[in-house]
This record gives structure tokens, C-alpha cells and sequence, in this order.
């Protein structure tokens, strides 16, 4: 924070991101001690919640972007990237001497602060946080109902209503009778192992360190999943997207995995090699696919993936709430308690690893 406001113990946001009034006073209701500098005018509309970057068709005008600009470059704080875009994140952070803290929409906010290309003395002086377990249950929901989906041969069941087939019966796999390996285990991933572990799954987590979490049966460094893909009947990835992470689950490991397996991915696309995955789906090695997110997005007409029946498309929907807006700003007024407190801020970005 300034100097000034540091001793008057206030904190100047500027709204960069489309927020509601219901949410504006939300944040000011829970924490009195904010400025809230938010001109409606300036935001773009939301299409539907959560839709932070706005309609494509709306504009500013020239006097607009400047007062809009204005606003960012008189902040200690951003309530959002501004406009969604590293290019004017890296003018605000370079415009404004006195910002210390911006607040990413995204769980995933570290690949736009990346993109931001900031210097190593930048990053330093800006504090950058991300919404991360605000998407935790419904992401997680999506991981249950494509492992579910997988274990009851979904794929086969549209198939034969389809075509209006009363086959023959057959035994549908058990999630109980499962064992899951969940890559990641933060606060998505552990939303994840709960869930399926109550449904009676033996849980397998992967973690750089060492942890300990309930319902997880055993927790693996993530160089290990290789070793362990033989006996897993499912793997739901909820990594972030960084270059530790890229083509984790690779043709080496779709080799090594239990014929038929399910594979969910609520994480990043990067983290799945999708050419190796259509492999492994033609295959028969990976039996079923439930995809909310890919290397990129939107997904190609052209990709494989569309028309494979044995994958469940989803255009990256699958965290979308109705509570999302209202909880990211419940935890936005939570970290500026923390900050002007004196505390550490929740969810910071790894500022080498952005994540």
C-alpha cells in the first residue's frame, strides 16, 4: 500500500473486472476498511456469471479507456486483471508505482501474470493472487460424474438408446470396487478425493510433498505415476498448467495404464498429451474421456476429439456456479482483511512457476 493509506489503514481498489452492485457492497459490507473505486460504465457486460472478460461486441470509447485506465492507475489493489488482457496488466503494473496487490478472476490466474511478461523487480513490489477453491466443488462434481460416467459406460448406453438397441445385459464396473488416481491434491483435488472416497473408491494423490489427506490412501510424487498407472481404474487430473506439468499424463504413461481406464480432466489442457490421448482412446487403453478443458481452447472443429465416441466434450463449463461471482468477491474482501492486517495473502501465485 501507499504510504498515505498505510497510515490511514485503508485500501484503494479499483473494480478492473465486471462486478455486480450486489457484490460491490458485499465487499465493502465485509470489509469496511476498503475504498472501492467502480464505475459501471466502464465495465463490459456479462454474457453469465463469471464472465469476467465481457461481451466481445462492447467498447469504450477513447474518453472511457481513459477514465477507465485513470481508475486502475490510482489503486493499491485490482479486483481483477484489467480487461482479462497481460498487455494491460503489464501497463497498469508499470503506470501505477503505488499498486501492490492485483486479484486474478481465474483458479489458474498465474499463466496471465506469465503472459504479462513483468520483470523480476515487478513481480516483487505486486502481490498477485489468484481464485483458487472458489471453483473446488462444482469442478469436482464434474471429476465424480465423468468417473461414474466411465465406470457405467455412458458412451454405450447413448449409443444403444440411439439406435434404439435393447441389447443383452452386462456388468457395469463399481466406483466402490475402484481405486482413482487424482493428480494433484489441493484444494480441487482434495474436494475430489473426498467425494470419491465416500462413494468407497481407494484413492490414489499425487503431491510434490509430503501430505497427508483424508480419504487419499496414498500419496505419490508426481515423477511416480507412471509406476502406479497399472493399477489405477480412473485418473482425474486438477494440475495447473505450468512447465512442470506439461504432457505429464504423456503415451509413456497412457502405455503403462490399466486397459479401459477413465480419464477426467479438470485441470489444465496442457497437462494431457491429446495426441497420445487419442492414441490410447483408438486404442482401447483409455475406454473413456471427460474433458473440460484442452492444449487449446476453443477446441479445434478438426480435432479427433469431437467425434470419438468414447469422449464426453465439454467447453470448459464445467466450474461455472452461479455462486462463482459472489464467492470470488467474498474472497477478495477476505485477503484485503489480510493484508491490511498484516497477514499473508491465500491463493499468492508462484511467481516462478506461475501457478
Amino acid at each position: 500500500m501507499s504510504a498515505q493509506d498505510q497510515v490511514a489503514g485503508r485500501l484503494r481498489v479499483a473494480v478492473a473486472a465486471p462486478l455486480s452492485e450486489e457484490n460491490c457492497a458485499l465487499i465493502k459490507e465485509l470489509e469496511p476498511r476498503i475504498d472501492l473505486v467502480v464505475d459501471q460504465a466502464l465495465l463490459p457486460p456479462m454474457r453469465w456469471p463469471a464472465d469476467f472478460a465481457g461481451d466481445p461486441s462492447w467498447q469504450r470509447t477513447p474518453v472511457q479507456q481513459r477514465a477507465y485506465e485513470a481508475a486502475i492507475d490510482s489503486a493499491d489493489a485490482l479486483y481483477g486483471i484489467p480487461d482479462v488482457d497481460p498487455a494491460a496488466l503489464a501497463r497498469a503494473v508499470r503506470a501505477n508505482p503505488r499498486l501492490r496487490w492485483v486479484h486474478t478472476m481465474a483458479a489458474g490466474g498465474g499463466g496471465q501474470v506469465k503472459a504479462a511478461e513483468l520483470s523480476s523487480d515487478e513481480l516483487y513490489r505486486v502481490q498477485f493472487t489468484t481464485s483458487a477453491g472458489v471453483h473446488g466443488h462444482p469442478l469436482a462434481e464434474f471429476a465424480v460424474f465423468g468417473v461414474l460416467a466411465g465406470a457405467k459406460n455412458l458412451p454405450r448406453l447413448n449409443r444403444q438408446q440411439r439406435h434404439h438397441e435393447w441389447s443383452g445385459r452386462w456388468m457395469m464396473r463399481q466406483v466402490s470396487e475402484q481405486t482413482v488416481l487424482v493428480l494433484g491434491l489441493g484444494g480441487i483435488g482434495r474436494i475430489v478425493a473426498a467425494k470419491l472416497h465416500a462413494l468407497g473408491a481407494t484413492v490414489i494423490g499425487t503431491s510434490r510433498t509430503d501430505v497427508s489427506v483424508a480419504g487419499v490412501s496414498t500419496v505419490v510424487r508426481p515423477d511416480r505415476i507412471v509406476e502406479v498407472a497399472p493399477t489405477v481404474d480412473a485418473v482425474v487430473n486438477t494440475l495447473p498448467g505450468t512447465t512442470a506439468t506439461e504432457h505429464l499424463i504423456s503415451k509413456r504413461f497412457f502405455d503403462a495404464l490399466r486397459p479401459g481406464a477413465c480419464l477426467v480432466n479438470v485441470g489444465r489442457g496442457s497437462v494431457v498429451d491429446e495426441a497420445a490421448l487419442t492414441d490410447a482412446l483408438d486404442s482401447g487403453r483409455v475406454g473413456f474421456a471427460a474433458l473440460d478443458v484442452f492444449e487449446n481452447e476453443p477446441l479445434s472443429a478438426h480435432s479427433p476429439l469431437w467425434d470419438h465416441e468414447n469422449v464426453l466434450v465439454s467447453p470448459h463449463t464445467a466450474a461455472l456456479n452461479a455462486m462463482e461471482d459472489r464467492r470470488i468477491a467474498e474472497l477478495f474482501a477476505a485477503n484485503a482483511t489480510r493484508l491490511l492486517d498484516g497477514h499473508s495473502l491465500l491463493n499468492r501465485v508462484n511467481t516462478v512457476e506461475f501457478y
